[in-house]
């Protein structure tokens, strides 16, 4: 059998006629002619080779092969309207789905309180699973659909096939302990200097953008740890003597929950960090992703 060759609009005809059991009603519930409904009467018939529906005192009686076809037709046209119901636009934030997004904990702290709630009201069977890039961009995750969108500030040289969008932008804040007696209460480059410091690495390098911009100067500072996380260095500084650099974001955070930190503006010049979510092409018109993404960027904005 060639599916191409059937007109699978008469399954709906046979449906309405099964379940009226009349010409001139299946007519006015098509919105038909009773002329133009006959026609497809006669090619239901055809496609069918059975008469299906048989004149009768009032109206029409389905044959035999009628009734054996009318739950294999009822449960098609059911599969069907489900299948437009999961691709009408309005419906999309009601498909049971998981996207999985590829961030680093920094990310997370700063979208998920904002972003899960909404998930939860407007997308109820939604499920969001967060990844750590680990620094890199997660390129094949991508590709093969293990990774649906990856959000930092460090990826850079995308293939054609990626889509990139800024969705925020965030200055550098310098982290300390109100008691460290080297600052004693002011931070300029001599004390930043003077002061040892945490690093958060991804890759294990313990030289980033800061000491880039010290090189250029000719300084340099101590570092005496690398840590894998935005956040944890804060439980490290308390208490210390030492500095993380970090962006405002996350000083702020750690300032709230741990009042004995300080925030200092960053003594060394630093250009802003622009995040950006990136994704694959093909992802890109799925409607509940495009949806997901759009609301991302305007709580990462909203944060700004």
């Amino acid at each position: 059998m060639n599916i191409a060759t059937k007109d699978l609009n008469l399954l709906k005809l046979f449906q309405v006629l099964y379940d009226e059991r009349s010409v001139s009603s299946a007519a006015e519930r098509m919105n038909l002619s009773q002329p133009a409904l006959s026609h497809k009467l006669a090619k239901l018939r055809t496609e069918f080779g059975d008469t299906l529906f048989a004149r009768a005192p009032r109206g029409l009686t389905p044959t035999p092969r009628a009734h054996q076809l009318a739950p294999l037709v009822q449960q098609l046209l059911r599969s069907l309207e489900s299948f437009y119901d999961y691709c009408d636009e309005e419906s999309f934030l009601l498909r049971e789905d998981r996207i999985h997004l590829y961030s680093t904990d920094y990310i997370e702290q700063l979208l998920m309180p904002k972003l899960l709630p909404l998930v939860r009201q407007k997308a109820p069977r939604l499920q969001l699973v967060f990844h750590n890039t680990r620094g890199k961009l997660p390129r094949s995750e991508l590709e093969t659909g293990a990774c649906d969108m990856a959000i930092a500030g460090f990826f850079k040289q995308l293939p054609d096939t990626f889509y990139q969008q800024k969705i925020h932008s965030e200055s550098f804040a310098v982290l300390a302990c109100r008691s460290n007696p080297i600052l004693n209460g002011k931070l300029d480059l001599e004390t930043f200097l003077a002061c040892d410091h945490l690093v958060t690495t991804l890759t294990g390098d313990l030289e980033g953008i800061v000491d880039g911009a010290l090189h250029e100067k000719g300084y340099q500072r101590r570092i005496v740890a690398g840590l894998s996380s935005f956040l944890s260095p804060a439980l490290m500084i308390e208490g210390s003597d030492l500095l993380i650099t970090c962006l405002e974001s996350v000083a702020s955070h750690a300032c709230n929950c741990i009042p004995s930190l300080v925030s200092y503006p960053c003594p060394v010049d630093l250009a802003k960090v622009e995040i950006m979510q990136t994704w694959h092409q093909r992802t890109h018109d799925d409607p509940l992703r495009t949806w997901l993404r759009q609301q991302i960027r305007y709580l990462l904005n909203e944060s700004a």
